[in-house]
């Protein structure tokens, strides 16, 4: 896992759930890690995973 950013991609492989499945929780902040943002209000969004928040919401490292 990179230290610095996270993809939704490779948290989906990690947590062996679909890409789509970590797009939503996040758009619908169900996900405690990271955020999905919509600039202009269409259907695009951009989403950023919190690392340290990401390992520690699978129990990978201390709080």
């Amino acid at each position: 896992m990179s230290s610095k950013r996270i993809s939704v991609a490779e948290a989906a492989k990690i947590m062996g759930v679909s890409p789509q499945f970590i797009r939503i929780g996040l758009q619908r902040n169900l996900l405690p890690f990271g955020f999905a943002t919509n600039m202009g209000g269409g259907c695009r969004y951009t989403y950023y995973i919190n690392p340290k928040e990401f390992q520690e919401y699978l129990g990978l490292s201390k709080s």
